[in-house]
């Protein structure tokens, strides 16, 4: 099976079956694709089986969902989207003297009181990775991918793909416009922004909803230039497409990550979600996730025990050029980023 069959395959199958029922003492509200084992080894030998599983394709899906009614145990949205859990009370905090493992997450991603608060600890980050330019290395000279203006170059109109993802979206706006945090961006650098957006979408292809999609583009060569997650790229490389990953252009590229929350009242075991996030955590789970879905685990003692060669064959290596982190953001200014960005897709 190739790539594309097998992305595609596996694609099919989340859409057809969006719930995954085993554990019932447990249910996790999850990105599809999650239920992987190499992350399941603890808590499977501990309860027996996975838990069970209600998927989602992006963080908007996921927080209508779990706004709605929809009762879960856990979630697991990024970061830039905890807040809207904690503004709509449905979260509660972990205790976090029931995760060995949380001592050894990398500081920076609990940098946030949306996260740490006076009140507890709201979210436990598990995984990163990194959104950057991905480029047929047949057709895309390496000089074109040097500066993010290659997404404005008439050469590759109708050639370019970028996802739709409100985060990902206005993460590389504001890096093609001089933004390197979207921290208190001004009513003027947000339409700077929204107008590179607006000057970009007749380039556009396609808006991919997910590495399947966007591996697809590419590896049919309606695509040449991509803003990617690292996932795709190195599933194509693996299958010898021609297929290159720049993350280091002269504005900068974007890091994200994401982990879970402990939603309230939830309708199974919570001593459950504790296996379940320390069965994540685990040591044992950095390669796992790694080599499953491409995705750096947040326990740094974890992964510094994984190969060098590893992390750059999967693009997780550190990135040494200007980064902007996909923080947690207002749910005023998020509220702004959805729309705008959904008038510019209807050609507003």
């Amino acid at each position: 099976m190739n790539i594309r069959t097998a992305l595609l395959s596996s694609l099919a199958l989340a859409v057809a079956l969006p719930a995954f029922a085993a554990d019932p003492d447990l249910t996790v509200l999850d990105w599809s694709g999650w239920d992987i084992p190499e992350v399941l080894t603890g808590y499977k030998e501990k309860n027996g089986d996975i838990p069970t599983y209600s998927f989602f394709a992006d963080d908007d899906e996921a927080f209508q969902k779990a706004s709605s009614g929809f009762r879960a145990d856990i979630g697991h949205p990024c970061a830039a989207s905890v807040g809207r859990y904690r503004d709509a009370d449905l979260i509660e905090p972990w205790d976090t003297s029931k995760i060995p493992e949380f001592a050894n997450i990398a500081p920076r991603m609990l940098n946030s009181s949306i996260f740490k608060d006076d009140k507890g600890v709201w979210f436990v980050p598990t995984d990163y990775a990194y959104t950057a330019i991905a480029y047929n290395t047949k057709e895309v000279p390496a000089e074109d991918v040097k500066s993010l203006k290659v997404f404005t170059d008439p050469k590759y109109a109708g050639r370019i793909s970028m996802p739709d993802s409100t985060d990902d979206v206005w993460s590389l706006a504001f890096l093609a416009t001089g933004v390197t945090s979207w921290d208190n961006v001004t009513d003027e650098q947000f339409k700077v922004a929204a107008d590179w957006l607006r000057s970009v979408h007749p380039n556009v292809r396609a808006y991919w909803a997910d590495p399947a999609e966007m591996a697809q583009l590419m590896a049919t060569g309606e695509v040449l230039v991509a803003w990617s997650w690292n996932d795709g790229v190195a599933a194509l490389q693996a299958e010898e497409f021609p297929v290159g990953f720049e993350r280091s252009p002269a504005e900068g590229v974007a890091t994200w990550f994401c982990g879970y929350v402990n939603f309230k009242d939830g309708p199974g075991k919570e001593e459950k979600a504790y296996d379940f996030i320390n069965s994540l955590l685990a040591p044992s789970s950095a390669e796992g996730l790694l080599n499953a879905l491409g995705y750096a685990l947040s326990n740094d003692k974890a992964m510094a025990t994984v190969p060098e060669d590893k992390l750059k064959e999967h693009f997780v290596d550190p990135v040494t050029t200007t980064l902007l982190p996909q923080t947690p953001v207002s749910q005023e200014f998020r509220t702004k980023m959805i729309e705008e960005f959904e008038a510019i897709k209807a050609g507003f």
